[in-house]
């Protein structure tokens, strides 16, 4: 599932000059300021290194965010925040994600950039006026070492599934093509007289040949068809919605605005705004660990949601890949050991708060399932009712 994959294929969107997997944008807002960084996926072939992941075609992870500077800056002034109705905020979040929506794909990105603060606004003026709950509810993270039972205890099946690569699409794919192609071959051959039906028989059987071929020399060109073989399979088509609707729903919960999101075929993913960019990717500008955790989070989201719901975790290459890049960028760097860890620790956090906000995810999950509006999964986000015990 590639995906998100988050993780889920690729499409030209917010960037049209790369072909995007998903962006994964976190925008920090909290009363003493404001922290953000952006995280970018693009197919370039190679696997992810430390996290012990390999398999399908990964991502590259592209970190932007703001300097220590301007953090300084931001914290020395505490936002000031207008408290806005249920109703005007969201029909402010429809204006301004809609007209981005409308616009063409080589004008989104600066449209996003720009709506940022608006979007962040709008969402802390109904968080003042208590007309949201869940919108950047967890606003300190603390990361801890975790063992397989507490993943276990928050619901995960197999923890021994993370990081290890699943090629159930794969084999189920060319399971039905080699057995399609034997059996179409083998009925040409009786029904066709003489040297036809022995040349249609060897021609058919030659598919299964060249899937193969294929498939071992250049599997990325058979990604599209085996998503869409995949997706025969209703759970299949449920998985990709749990394992969007997690980075959406964990994004929001740490504070970062969504712009979109898509299920579609080849083109799964999630699409955060973002806010200032171009400092920490390209330059040498070190990720704080206070920056760096909840992009780990955003990033495992999708993979605690499908550990939570499966036995086995098939969009997870990509997100890996995702959180390596940000590993390498973090300051003080992390041995293998540590990123380990830190890799559990992401995944047992996301499971928590989405075992935490069940009712709110699965609201979320049926919204994106049909179609809805990012202002209308917002809704659903929080019309849920509380889970006992949120």
């Amino acid at each position: 599932m590639s995906h998100a994959t988050l993780v889920f294929a690729s499409s030209a969107r917010i960037l049209p000059r790369a072909r995007l997997d998903r962006r994964v944008v976190a925008s920090r807002s909290r009363s003493a300021g404001a922290r953000s960084a952006r995280v970018v996926r693009v197919s370039d072939g190679k696997r992810p290194t430390s996290l012990g992941a390999s398999g399908a075609p990964s991502r590259l992870v592209v970190v932007r965010g703001v300097d220590a500077e301007a953090d300084a800056e931001t914290a020395s002034a505490p936002p000031s925040v207008a408290p806005l109705s249920a109703a005007e905020g969201y029909a402010k979040l429809d204006g301004v994600l809609g007209s981005i929506r409308d616009l063409p794909p080589s004008e989104r990105g600066d449209a996003a950039e720009a709506a940022t603060k608006d979007v962040s606004a709008a969402l802390n003026g109904m968080k003042a006026a208590g007309a949201v709950q869940r919108w950047d509810c967890y606003p300190e993270l603390q990361r801890r070492n975790i063992f397989p039972n507490e993943l276990a205890q928050m619901g995960v099946k197999d923890a021994s599934a993370i990081a290890r690569p699943s090629d159930a699409n794969d084999f189920n794919f060319i399971v039905a093509v080699v057995m399609s192609t034997s059996f179409l071959a083998l009925i040409v051959g009786v029904v066709l007289p003489g040297d036809w039906g022995a040349f249609g028989s060897y021609l058919i059987g030659g598919i299964s040949l060249a899937v193969l071929a294929v498939g071992s020399t250049a599997p990325g060109l058979l990604a599209v068809a085996i998503d869409r073989f995949a997706r025969i399979d209703p759970s299949y088509r449920d998985r990709i919605a749990r394992h969007e609707a997690a980075h959406f729903l964990v994004g929001y919960m740490l504070g970062t605005p969504v712009a979109g999101y898509s299920l579609g075929l080849g083109t799964a993913h999630t699409d955060f705004l973002e806010a200032k960019l171009e400092r920490k990717v390209y330059g040498r500008i070190a990720i704080k660990e206070s920056t760096m955790l909840p992009l780990a989070c955003i990033s495992m989201a999708g993979v605690a949601a499908e550990a939570m719901a499966f036995e086995d975790v098939r969009g997870q290459e990509a997100d890996l890949r995702d959180l390596q890049r940000i590993l390498n960028k973090c300051e003080p760097k992390l041995g293998d050991q540590a990123q380990q860890q830190l890799t559990r620790w992401a995944v047992w956090q996301s499971a928590s708060m989405l075992k935490r906000h069940e009712k709110a995810f699965e609201a979320l999950v049926e919204a994106m399932k049909g179609g809805a509006s990012v202002p209308e999964c917002l809704r659903a986000i929080e019309n849920a009712p509380e889970t006992t015990g949120e």
